[in-house]
């Protein structure tokens, strides 16, 4: 499973919000509920982020096993 805790902690030491987000990365509402949920996302969404954030992959998001 990959989770974003990552994501929320880069962000907070970036100073950036999810209005930032929205308005620089272009990314949607909706995306941002999915990354808070842990849904599924696009690597070009991934991408956007590591870009806006000036981050690595592993900055944003990691694989945690899922519960079995």
């Amino acid at each position: 499973m990959i989770i974003f805790d990552k994501l929320w902690k880069t962000m907070e030491n970036r100073g950036v919000s999810t209005y930032y987000l929205r308005e620089k990365c272009g990314l949607d509402s909706k995306t941002i509920r999915r990354l808070r949920a842990n849904d599924n996302m696009e690597t070009k969404t991934l991408d956007k982020l590591c870009t806006v954030l000036d981050c690595r992959l592993e900055d944003i998001a990691e694989y945690v096993k899922s519960p079995e």
